[in-house]
């Protein structure tokens, strides 16, 4: 199953610790991310953040590349790219990287 790390960053001003607009956009997400990751069938392995340099890091599991591409797509989680910036990188397991090996 695919697995996508998701690095979000954001700057100072946009913290939402200090910044209103981005405390409600992070609330309404964070008060529907269950239902919308039920909805499109994600898992999540990991949710870190490194405050210090204002960066979250999330790693979730998916069916699909797919279903990834579709909650992104959720107004809930649209509404974070204008206080921050969302970098995604396709990850595989330990396990899966052994199979592709062993197959060539």
């Amino acid at each position: 199953m695919p697995i996508q790390i998701f690095f979000i960053k954001g700057s100072p001003e946009s913290n939402p610790m200090f910044n209103e607009k981005a405390r409600n956009v992070m609330m309404e997400m964070v008060s529907k991310r269950d239902e919308l990751y039920k909805k499109h069938g994600i898992k999540e392995l990991g949710y870190y953040v490194v405050p210090a340099e204002h960066v979250t890091i999330v790693v979730d599991e998916a069916q699909s590349l797919d279903a990834f591409q579709k909650l992104l797509m959720e107004p809930e989680f649209v509404g974070l790219t204008a206080f921050c910036s969302i970098e995604t990188k396709v990850a595989f397991s330990l396990a899966e990287v052994m199979n592709m090996v062993k197959s060539k």
